[in-house]
């Protein structure tokens, strides 16, 4: 069975793991590491310590599809749509540009949710705070050392964390 990490609990990353499950017919062993304490990255929905039912989504606070976005990519706008992850927006926005023809969408259980389906989608395993330091080649597996507990062994690696994170991996990734 293949061994496969993510690294990043982003959108990236959480899309890429649900479409490696869906995409991959043989026996496959998925984990998505992160550093943080929650799964979004970029697209994070924070909730107040007093109230869970007070949110407030950092980052991103709702998604455009452009004409060109939707030729490429509507098949995953009807399915956040269906599981009414997202519904349309429609109130303005001060300060919003709109051009003709995009659509604007807001997640209902904030922005985050849209990590969350796709996480659960590919049937991963996810760990936070798995903070990866190093990436070593050893016998034709990649070693991942994190910040605390001992190196584990993949077949395959993908980075989906900012750049400025990628380059401050150490070992033979860096090369």
């Amino acid at each position: 069975m293949a061994r496969v990490l993510i690294v990043g609990a982003g959108v990236t990353g959480s899309l890429c793991a649900a479409l490696l499950r869906r995409q991959t017919s043989r026996p496959l062993y998925l984990a998505v590491w992160d550093k943080a304490e929650d799964s979004g990255g970029r697209m994070t929905t924070a909730s107040s310590p007093h109230n869970p039912q007070c949110t407030a989504d950092l980052g991103a606070q709702y998604i455009t599809c452009t004409p060109h976005y939707a030729k490429k990519h509507q098949r995953f706008y009807d399915e956040l749509l269906a599981h009414g992850i997202l519904r349309p927006l429609t109130s303005p926005i001060e300060g919003m540009v709109m051009k003709e023809g995009d659509c604007n969408f807001v997640a209902t259980q904030g922005i985050s949710s849209i990590i969350k389906h796709y996480l659960k989608e590919s049937g991963a395993e996810v760990y936070f705070r798995h903070r990866v330091t190093q990436i070593n080649l050893r016998n034709d597996k990649w070693e991942v050392s994190k910040q605390t507990g001992p190196p584990e062994q993949f077949d395959l690696i993908v980075l989906t964390m900012p750049v400025p994170q990628i380059l401050q991996l150490q070992g033979d990734i860096a090369n």
